[in-house]
């Protein structure tokens, strides 16, 4: 009877724990299954040190992966945030977003670092890339300039806080393009009332080109244009100092040729009036006695 009684435990036990084993095992992949936060393709990733994945994303950016780069680095801020790995692989994602043409990502990424560590040697370089990835968004100027705006912000910033670094230069170029574009935008609503003659909304942005974008490609084209409206209103002489200031700063251009015409058919000429805010603008933004 006992050996009856001892078999029946035995087997009892073994029956529990093959149950608990099918329905453990179960349970588990149930939860893998399931549970969205769980990724065994990545638990490799989640377990190695900050130092072999930084090295890694450096790995696969030299074998052109940098889709896989990105991952490893951003991994490497997830696991060891405010670290001086995390430092480090802020710079290599920014860069990695900037190069995967992410730029919205690239931003947020650089500003966080920024935020973060405002005054490294990697500094200069993350705030540039930050401006490299607003002017890569810069529009036609007959679309929103935004990122004009964006961008001269962002350079501005390199000039400004990083004298000696080694992209002032071409930060300086691209505030430049950028100022362009913005002054490119003003001209082409300009152009659009001047065709529908509406003067006083035309001069409004041509104005806005004189007094703010003086150093742009744009400010021939603007005292010429301001002439043409001015002479359709019928104020003449501010269409005259307009010529005048164009015809001093200006006298191959094409622009100051056609504005003379203009005026010549009408019998008048070129003649500045000290009282014009024209003819002041020009004192200010090319620094003679016109």
């Amino acid at each position: 009877m006992s050996e009856v009684k001892s078999s029946m435990v035995h087997q009892t036990a073994r029956v529990a724990a093959i149950c608990l084993s099918i329905f453990g095992t179960a349970a588990l992949l149930s939860a893998c299954g399931t549970d969205k936060d769980i990724d065994i393709t990545k638990l490799g990733m989640e377990t190695d040190p900050p130092e072999m994945l930084y090295n890694q994303g450096l790995a696969n950016i030299k074998a052109g992966n940098l889709a896989e780069a990105g991952r490893k680095f951003d991994a490497v801020d997830r696991q060891n945030p405010f670290s001086d790995w995390s430092q480090k692989a802020l710079v290599m994602s920014t860069f990695v977003k900037y190069r995967q043409n992410n730029y919205s990502e690239a931003i947020a990424t650089g500003n966080r670092y920024m935020t973060l560590y405002p005054s490294t040697k990697d500094s200069a370089y993350v705030q540039y890339l930050i401006g490299l990835s607003n002017w890569r968004q810069i529009a036609s100027v007959t679309q929103d300039q935004k990122f004009s705006t964006r961008t001269i912000e962002a350079m501005t910033k390199v000039v400004k806080n990083y004298p000696k670094s080694e992209y002032v230069e071409d930060a300086q170029a691209k505030i430049r393009y950028a100022r362009d574009q913005l002054a490119g935008k003003e001209m082409q609503v300009g152009r659009y009332y001047l065709e529908r003659k509406e003067y006083l909304a035309a001069i409004q942005r041509f104005r806005v080109v004189v007094e703010q974008y003086s150093n742009t490609n744009q400010i021939e084209e603007a005292l010429a244009r301001l002439v043409e409206a001015y002479y359709a209103m019928g104020v003449v002489e501010e269409a005259q100092t307009a010529a005048a200031v164009l015809g001093h700063n200006y006298p191959d251009s094409k622009w100051y040729k056609d504005s003379y015409d203009l005026l010549k058919k009408g019998g008048v000429s070129p003649n500045e009036s000290k009282e014009s805010w024209i003819s002041k603008a020009g004192k200010k933004l090319f620094g003679s006695d016109t």
